[in-house]
Parts: structure tokens; sequence; C-alpha cells
């Protein structure tokens, strides 16, 4: 589980983060909404103790990464919009380089390449060097490193920009399984259709601030609209729906 409560952080003059507050359970996948500019990569970094914040309280696994942020890394997945990759590498060197930095033996880290790899569709590019790639096909090798070392806790932003419809499918199989396992999945999006499939708490913050949370049969209740974008829009204000 990630519980945020009242979280602050500021750039100099910026206000990135003017008061953030939500709990994420375990065993379901939670849709982090909000304009361009809102603050959600932010808000992310600081639940991965990348940054530190200015107030507030942050526990991922009843832990805080401010003061133990190894101990949450070895607990978390996190895909970024920077995949990072190595172009001379395969696939499967590519992954077994970044089992190995988390602790896994060799034994152990070639066998779960060979179940991530079934779980994201991806033996088709296992052996072949990343070089040439398709964004989707990084974006499937950059997930994979997430998932490899089992965390219970992922932090996904825009985990299917770039994807073809068949990668779509298997990523949304892959969050499923994950979902049924116990993950606390929170995932950074614009696509609705994605959180009306696969979400069943919506984060949504405008400004630097959580402005609802509920599922979405419950934010469109809430406002009075049925179709969830609208209802989105309705949420954080005309103007800034429209720039997401």
């Amino acid at each position: 589980m990630i519980e945020v409560s009242n979280v602050k952080k500021q750039f100099g003059p910026v206000r990135a983060l003017g008061g953030v507050s939500f709990t994420a359970r375990d065993g379901q996948i939670t849709a982090l909404l909000g304009p361009n500019g809102a603050g959600k990569t932010t808000l992310l970094r600081l639940l991965v103790g990348l940054l530190k914040r200015d107030q507030g309280s942050i526990l991922v696994g009843g832990v805080d990464p401010e003061r133990d942020p190894m101990a949450v890394r070895a607990n978390i997945g996190f895909l970024t919009d920077q995949f990072g990759l190595y172009e001379r590498l395969s696939t499967r060197e590519y992954l077994a380089y970044f089992g190995e930095l988390n602790g896994m033996t060799v034994g152990a880290v070639q066998g779960r390449i060979d179940e991530v790899a079934e779980l994201l569709q991806m033996n088709d590019i296992l052996e072949r060097r990343a070089k040439g790639f398709s964004q989707g096909q990084r974006i499937k090798v950059a997930l994979a490193r997430t998932l490899l070392h089992r965390p219970r806790h992922l932090l996904l932003d825009e985990p299917s920009r770039g994807l073809d419809v068949m990668s779509t499918r298997a990523l949304r199989t892959a969050l499923g399984a994950l979902r049924a396992d116990g993950c606390c999945v929170i995932m950074a999006t614009h696509v609705m259709q994605e959180v009306t499939h696969l979400c069943e708490d919506v984060i949504v913050i405008a400004k630097g601030c959580t402005v609802a949370q509920g599922s979405p049969a419950e934010l469109c209740a809430r406002t009075g609209i049925a179709n969830l974008e609208d209802a989105f829009v309705s949420l954080v204000g005309t103007d800034e729906g429209i720039a997401a």
C-alpha cells in the first residue's frame, strides 16, 4: 500500500505540489490523472525517493522513501519516459544486467526473464539487440526491466504510449496478472479507456493538489456526468482539462 498525506514540493518560485493526499491499495490498479503540469511526474519521483518533499508524509509499504530509499527501491518498479536501453546489448543481456544489479542470481534472473517475456509477449525480441527497436518494443523492454525483481509496488508513467493494439492488449493482460498477484500499481495516464477498463480507483490532481479520488463510477456520480473524460474535465476545470 502507498499512503500520501499533504505532500508539498516547491522548485524555487514554482509550486509543483501544493497538497496531495491519497491511498493506493494492494491488489488494485490506481490511475493518476491530471493535466500536463499538474505535478504527476514530480509525485512519482517523490514516491521512489528521487526527490525530497518539502512537507507531508509518504509511506510505501510502510517505509518512508526519504528515510530509507534503498529499502523502498528494492520493492518498487518505476517505469519512466526515459528508457535508457543499451543498444549494443540484446534484450536478454540487458535484463540479465539489471537483474543482477537487483541482487538476483544468474539462474534466477534467466528464469525470470523467460517469465516476463512470456507475460509481455516479447519472445520475438528477446535475443535481438536493442538498436533499431520500435517505440513499442523499447517500452516492452523497459517494462520488463521494471517487473524483473518482482516488486510489490509499481509506478508507471504513461506505459501504453507508442504501443500498437496487440502490445496494448499484452500490457493490459500483464497488469491484470500483477493486480491478481496483489501488487499495488499506480499508473499515470491520459488514456481514459485504460482507466475505465483497468483501474478500480482514480486519483485526480490539478495545480499540484488532489481534487478527487474514487472509482470511475464514483467520479461520474460526483459530477453528475456519465462520461469519465467529461467528468475529469469538470473536476479539474475547463481550461486545464483541454490542456491535458
